[in-house]
């Protein structure tokens, strides 16, 4: 068992990123020490351990993959189901290979490629770093509703100054929401518009509850 969050953060830190992200698809790796934070947050509330945890748009895997180390009952990474965009499901599979043959991570994951709107399976708890909404507006409306309808906790990574739009989204649908901290998420430069080595992105770190 991982004992604390900073040997969780080092361990992911080793998680590889996207070889060819899709621009569309704002897939940009989530930060070791956010990725940690935001598990270890879910681990020490009681809803990891021993849990079924859903990963919604699972990327290159680091939150699949860290929920796993934390001992979850199974843990499930979806990603899109597109030919175009294979490499990140491909990618979060061998990141997933690798701890294993390290002896890290137990046989308790799985990645299936389907787009999120059509998983129906119940669990226990979603973490997610959903789209920004960056190149789609409201793009992370479409994985918070999905998560209100087949979990009963979720943690999930959000755009700073989203705070009216979260807590009046979740009321709505009968949720309460949290928001657990602020972060600067460093996106480093990976795309071909990217002009600059790196572009600091302030993002907040929220946890839902079925009222």
């Amino acid at each position: 068992m991982i004992p604390n969050k900073k040997a969780l953060e080092i361990i992911l830190s080793a998680v590889r990123g996207f070889e060819k992200p899709i621009p569309e698809l704002e897939q940009y790796v989530t930060p070791s020490d956010i990725a940690a934070e935001l598990l270890w947050t879910a681990f020490m509330d009681g809803n990891i351990e021993k849990k079924k945890v859903f990963d919604l748009g699972c990327g290159t895997g680091i939150l699949t993959i860290g929920a796993a180390l934390l001992g979850a009952k199974s843990v499930t990474g979806f990603d899109i189901d597109r030919t175009a965009f294979k490499n990140a499901f491909e990618l979060a599979e061998k990141n997933a290979r690798i701890l294993r043959e390290t002896n890290i991570l137990a046989e308790n994951i799985k990645f299936v490629e389907i787009d999120v709107k059509h998983v129906e399976e119940k669990c226990d708890t979603v973490v997610m770093n959903p789209p920004f909404g960056v190149q789609t507006e409201h793009a992370d409306r479409l994985f918070l509703e999905k998560a209100f309808g087949i979990a009963n906790v979720i943690y999930s990574i959000h755009k700073g100054g989203s705070d009216k739009f979260l807590l009046s989204f979740a009321k709505d649908k009968n949720w309460s929401a949290v928001k657990l901290g602020e972060f600067r998420f460093v996106i480093k430069k990976s795309m071909d518009f990217h002009e600059k080595a790196k572009y600091p992105v302030e993002v907040e770190l929220w946890k839902f509850l079925k009222s």
